[in-house]
């Protein structure tokens, strides 16, 4: 019953870029911003071919964009054979963003307790590119520095996170997610979205069963949160190492305890 949002700090090889048929969609922008997704917070520089592996952009293409990029500092680029790195601009852009959030901020004393409370990972996850992204963790004082941090890639099948930002989304949002998908994995995330909308409605929380979910060595559980600061639901999970994190502990007590805390958050938001 158990979906793994923290197995795996290698997501998909590729971002797949979308090609939109609206006229107002702008594809080079649309391509520049692709490759600004294609960087992780473990890579150490990507190169000219990396980036052009990961989002299936020309490498001819990505030559051009990163150029541009470096120009207006949203990457930046040391000598002629160094690697890219994300730029001040890009630095600065994603403060803004994160300030502009203001439930994130609400919800920090609430998680953090939460975290200390059944010490396990606490965060916050959103839809991006077909995965979830996470965007802001809490961790327990006592935690181990290897587990993973904002920036890190899910996947949607097999994870709580996305069990639960499915299960959440009403009929025109969860078309729009499974048009832009090919036809197999719609089909499956309709499925997934079915059955985790059918676990919330009777506990609140979503939880992938054991032969679904991406990894047997993490459990979590997660729930979903809507907030006027964001057009779509986000998603609050709990993690953590499945010895210790069982799911019976997530049936009793943490899938429980995290539906109240983003309940008390809902209250706070107003």
């Amino acid at each position: 019953m158990i979906g793994s949002e923290l197995a795996s700090q290698n997501p998909q090889d590729e971002l797949i870029l979308d090609q939109k048929p609206e006229k107002k969609f702008a594809n080079t922008l649309a391509r520049g911003l692709s490759i600004l997704r294609a960087f992780r917070p473990s890579d150490n520089g990507l190169g000219n071919l990396e980036i052009s592996e990961r989002t299936g952009i020309p490498r001819s293409t990505v030559s051009r964009l990163t150029f541009t990029l470096c120009q207006e500092r949203y990457l930046t680029h040391g000598r002629h054979h160094e690697k890219y790195h994300l730029g001040p601009a890009a630095f600065a852009l994603g403060n803004i963003a994160s300030a502009s959030f203001r439930f994130v901020e609400t919800a920090a004393p609430i998680m953090r307790q939460l975290a200390e409370t059944t010490e396990n990972l606490i965060g916050v996850s959103i839809y991006d590119q077909g995965e979830m992204l996470m965007v802001k963790t809490w961790r327990p004082s006592e935690s181990p520095t290897i587990w993973i941090d904002v920036g890190y890639r899910i996947p949607v099948l097999g994870s709580s996170t996305g069990a639960a930002y499915l299960g959440s989304l009403n009929d025109d949002e969860l078309a729009r997610v499974t048009n832009s998908v090919e036809a197999t994995k719609a089909r499956a995330m309709r499925k997934l979205a079915a059955e985790a909308k059918d676990n919330m409605l009777a506990t609140g929380y979503a939880i992938v069963a054991d032969d679904s979910r991406y990894s047997k060595s993490i459990n979590a559980v997660a729930t979903p949160f809507r907030t006027t600061e964001f057009a779509e639901p986000v998603s609050f999970f709990c993690s953590g190492e499945a010895a210790k994190l069982t799911e019976a502990k997530m049936a009793t007590e943490v899938g429980p305890a995290l539906v109240n805390a983003v309940g008390d958050l809902q209250r706070l938001s107003g």
